[in-house]
């Protein structure tokens, strides 16, 4: 489930709109653009310990998130907002959404307060399991980073999905790797005035056409080694066109994390 913007343009004027697209938990619409890592490898059992795969309890996988430490799981506001503890299900260690996996019931949702769906501000949440995380080979945490990330950084994301538009879920975790740019970059390299909700607290990157995030991403993390960085949070549909994909940066919300995993 990623957030996607659609490109709307008025017939006789230059300038194009995007229309933020929600699949879900927000029911502004929901136009079937389902989840994919567009390009990338397929992850083997134990790669990413800290991935999980959120999803409703008729288990059916719609965002993904973080092992952050035994009771809590960082996430994407867009994912949770709306959605109540008791319908709302981790599965933790998973390498394939039909098998495996261990499902951590949730008791608490905590949406970042400055949350609002038209301009991505906030974009961050987390997810308070009912039982302690048993820590092993294919599940333990990941650490927040507090120090912001630049341009030019190699960085690697990881998510369940189609692998296009038509095709079926494919059952095995995917990720791939993603070259940071500046926020001035983002916002020249969007269409239309998307780059109009690229702000301080977002961190963009690119790939070439055929690589990117998309719907069903969302929620995961952003990391570099065992550091997440930023949590998938919106991008220009269709996906896989070369634009930049948009992500809450870890390092903005640093202090907001720590002062609720400690509370």
């Amino acid at each position: 489930m990623l957030h996607l913007l659609v490109l709307t343009c008025i017939v006789g004027l230059v300038t194009c709109r995007q229309i933020p697209y929600f699949e879900g938990n927000l029911n502004y619409s929901n136009n079937g653009w389902e989840g994919f890592i567009v390009g990338g490898q397929y992850a083997s059992s134990g790669q990413f310990p800290h991935v999980v795969s959120i999803r409703n309890t008729t288990n059916v996988h719609f965002c993904g998130g973080s092992v952050v430490t035994n009771r809590w799981v960082m996430s994407a506001a867009h994912c949770t907002l709306n959605r109540s503890p008791e319908s709302t299900w981790i599965v933790v260690g998973a390498l394939q959404l039909s098998t495996g996996g261990t499902n951590v019931y949730t008791v608490r949702i905590v949406n970042h307060p400055d949350f609002y769906p038209l301009d991505e501000a906030g974009d961050i949440s987390l997810l308070q399991t009912r039982d302690s995380i048993v820590f092993s080979a294919t599940v333990s945490p990941i650490n927040l980073g507090s120090n912001h990330i630049g341009p030019g950084v190699v960085t690697t994301v990881a998510g369940w999905g189609r692998t296009g538009h038509s095709d079926p879920f494919p059952d095995t975790l995917k990720w791939i790797n993603k070259n940071t740019i500046s926020n001035a970059e983002c916002i020249v390299r969007m269409p239309g005035t998307s780059g109009d909700i690229v702000q301080g607290n977002t961190l963009c990157t690119v790939n070439g056409p055929g690589e990117g995030m998309c719907g069903g991403d969302s929620g995961g993390a952003l990391f570099i080694g065992n550091t997440a960085i930023g949590i998938v949070s919106w991008g220009i549909a269709p996906c896989g066109q070369g634009y930049p994909d948009a992500f809450a940066r870890v390092s903005t919300h640093y202090n907001w994390l720590l002062t609720h995993i400690n509370s």
